[in-house]
């Protein structure tokens, strides 16, 4: 039996449910999102709380589909944000309009467009913000910032999030 399925999704003050034979939207402050339903799993509404309801083969998509929902709650309520940091010498970011500018160390300025549904802000010039109301879609771009200059493991200089260990090698030895 499926341990994330059984709990209920509490909806937050403020989020509306859309229950459809093939998808769930929730509606909120900061905008609205959906879930496809895969064949065998339905979703319930009782008062403010979602029950996911499944067959027995479909045990796997009803726990994948209780926690899509449970993140969509959060995020059409609060929304998400990531902190990058960006260590090094001369790394800096900025933000022109919709465009983060990274210098982060190459022949040539690093220029990303920020796409639409999040919000990129830089408050120093070595931390980045994304914030966003799709956990998915903030978790995405920040890799995709992050991966254009990861942390290397001899000084740790590169991109990050914030809060991350960078596990260190030892230098080469005479």
């Amino acid at each position: 039996m499926s341990r994330v399925a059984k709990q209920p999704v509490q909806l937050p003050q403020g989020v509306t449910a859309t229950i459809t034979a093939d998808q769930v939207s929730l509606k909120g402050a900061k905008g609205t999102l959906s879930v496809p339903l895969t064949h065998g799993v339905t979703v319930e509404q009782k008062a403010q709380t979602l029950e996911v309801k499944y067959t027995v083969e479909n045990r796997m998509q009803a726990g994948a589909t209780r926690s899509h929902l449970a993140n969509m709650a959060v995020g059409v309520s609060k929304g998400y944000e990531r902190k990058l940091e960006l260590v090094g010498v001369g790394y800096r970011a900025a933000v022109q309009g919709r465009t983060l500018n990274l210098t982060l160390g190459y022949s040539h300025p690093v220029t990303f467009p920020v796409p639409e549904g999040v919000t990129i802000e830089a408050p120093t010039q070595t931390e980045v913000l994304i914030k966003g109301f799709d956990k998915q879609q903030v978790g995405q771009v920040a890799a995709v910032i992050r991966a254009f200059r990861p942390p290397e493991p001899y000084k740790g200089k590169g991109v990050k999030y914030a809060g991350e260990k960078i596990a260190l090698k030892e230098g080469k030895k005479k």
